[in-house]
């Protein structure tokens, strides 16, 4: 894996966990019980985008640590993902 493959791993994992992360604790203004004029009702109370940005942030670290340490030990290679053979024609 070089320099911009670990990049484009680190995205990919980011925003999933990202997507994961943005509606735990979601609180709608109808459910606070106050709606700006102009918003729909599920639109959200707080958002708390920065605070979910960092925790997202964290985790995906992590993941990526353990996924690129298994990319790079050698342990799965792109040899295991070839289930069709396509890699080494016969």
């Amino acid at each position: 894996m070089n320099l911009t493959g670990g990049i484009v791993l680190f995205a990919v994992i980011w925003f999933m966990v990202f997507f994961i992360v943005l509606p735990i604790r979601f609180q709608s203004q109808d459910e606070a019980g106050h709606v700006v004029p102009g918003t729909p009702r599920g639109a959200p109370h707080e958002a708390n985008i920065g605070r979910k940005a960092k925790i997202t942030t964290a985790v995906a670290v992590v993941i990526w640590a353990v996924v690129a340490g298994i990319i790079l030990s050698g342990v799965i290679g792109i040899e295991d993902l070839d289930w069709f053979g396509r890699l080494n024609p016969r």
